[in-house]
């Protein structure tokens, strides 16, 4: 993009840890292309940037401008409680004040792109409303887009009440109901469906989609989807850190103060003897779940670090846990989890399967043990154990939680079954893939160039 005038592109993200990151990690490759990126989202990021101090350090890119808009609701307000009320407002008020603040910045430059989300597909209506190309960035596995459209389309429609069932979709291995995302089942709650069915109502929006995976790790999927509604891997969209590049912690939110000692303590572990165990800040352990865990980790003579989530309505570890573990384990509140899986002790990471961290995981080279909960993660959960072939995933009791038995059956096989090194093997694969797919030439870095051009052809045509 040498010599050319310097591309403004809008990137609109909910105010989501998990959301915010991935859009930063590409608004950095953007910007090593020559772009100027204004990452914009509601005045609760803001509020939680301000208390966990990273607002200033997020400002220190002159080419990645941050802005705010409200979303209707007072900062007090329980979105996580009231998620209904929080998803309707913040498309109607939020939409309103977006709007205007799109207006306010396109006085002083004009934008060649806007980029949403599938969890903000409405955002598109407003990049129509004032003339600017539109773009979706897919936050989830290429896998769940050509689910979510195969289903919105009535390509296969399935007996939910059989979760053994099985499901052919185009491009996918044979799946069964238990595999698929909760947001299509007749229990989810409408709003959350709802996302799903206007994410294709306003695909027509969409000039690109683009996908946070890799296209080696789902060629057959991608393709398939070519003649229906093509999806362009720019992926993996991770924290440079973990690819081995130069990385600014400047440039990363964590609205969560991270424990850092936990670095300290892996230092003194030896390689690959260290179970992780993270669920993410949403899944909600009950009492029997978390002694099934804990006497499961007890029960493996391993290292472990478990990050446990303070929660009101959690189970707590059992009594006398940390004292019988003292030692080999190690439990936190946060953990820098990029750092983590990085590091060398660390052997396998039994996890909730977000897509965040699967793509996080593929890219470290780890084996992982799924324990999926709602969500994308029965569909994660499933691509680890069979496409990925990275792992192994944990299957849950009808009461919908895990026993002891079977997370020291996963723990036995990811660590030394006689599938543990072809896991380990193939974990190191991936990983080399996912890096080579970022590279000059590779396949992510030839679609984000294609992506740019296009937008660089369509903005002079104008």
């Amino acid at each position: 993009m040498s010599g050319e005038k310097q591309v403004q592109i809008i990137m609109v993200s909910a105010a989501f840890q998990g959301h915010l990151n991935p859009k930063l990690n590409f608004a950095k490759r953007l910007v090593l292309k020559g772009a100027r990126v204004t990452l914009i989202s509601t005045d609760e990021a803001r509020d939680g940037l301000i208390k966990s101090n990273a607002l200033t350090r997020l400002n220190s890119d002159p080419n990645i401008q941050l802005e705010f808009f409200s979303d209707g609701l007072s900062l007090d307000f329980d979105r996580s409680k009231d998620a209904k009320s929080f998803m309707g407002t913040l498309e109607t008020e939020g939409a309103k004040n977006l709007s205007n603040l799109i207006t306010l910045l396109s006085r002083d430059r004009k934008y060649s792109c806007m980029i949403v989300t599938a969890f903000l597909p409405w955002a598109s209506e407003i990049a129509v409303a004032h003339s600017i190309p539109c773009a979706m960035l897919f936050f989830q596995a290429s896998a769940l887009y050509s689910i979510y459209y195969s289903f919105a389309n009535k390509m296969f429609s399935p007996n939910f009440e059989n979760p053994d069932e099985t499901v052919e979709i185009p491009g996918l291995p044979e799946f069964q109901v238990r595999d698929l995302p909760t947001f299509i089942l007749p229990s989810c709650p409408r709003y959350h469906s709802k996302l799903v069915w206007d994410t294709f109502r306003f695909l027509v929006n969409m000039k690109w989609v683009l996908g946070v995976s890799v296209y080696e790790f789902e060629e057959d999927i991608v393709n398939s989807m070519a003649s229906l509604a093509p999806i362009l891997p720019i992926g993996p969209v991770v924290s440079p850190f973990l690819l081995g590049e130069k990385e600014s912690d400047d440039l990363k939110v964590d609205l969560w103060n991270a424990e850092d000692s936990c670095l300290e303590w892996l230092d003194k572990k030896l390689p690959s003897s260290v179970i992780y165990v993270a669920f993410g800040s949403l899944l909600v352990l009950s009492q029997k779940e978390m002694d099934n865990i804990a006497m499961a980790l007890k029960n493996s003579n391993r290292a472990f670090l478990w990050v446990i989530r303070p929660t009101k309505n959690g189970g707590q570890l059992p009594s006398g846990f940390l004292e019988e573990t003292e030692g080999r384990g190690q439990v936190v509140s946060w953990c820098p989890q990029e750092k983590v899986l990085a590091h060398p002790a660390v052997a396998c990471f039994v996890s909730h399967c977000g897509w965040n961290s699967t793509l996080e995981e593929l890219v470290a080279g780890v084996p992982v043990i799924g324990r999926p909960n709602w969500s994308d993660q029965p569909t994660n959960a499933k691509l680890v154990a069979d496409i990925f072939k990275n792992g192994v995933k944990m299957r849950l009791e009808e009461d919908g939680i895990v026993s002891r038995e079977e997370v020291e059956r996963c723990i036995t096989e990811v660590m030394e079954g006689p599938k543990a090194d072809y896991m380990k093997k193939r974990a190191l694969e991936l990983k080399a893939t996912a890096k080579k797919a970022l590279a000059d030439g590779g396949s992510s870095d030839r679609n984000i160039n294609q992506f740019l051009s296009e937008i660089v052809q369509q903005f002079t045509s104008t």
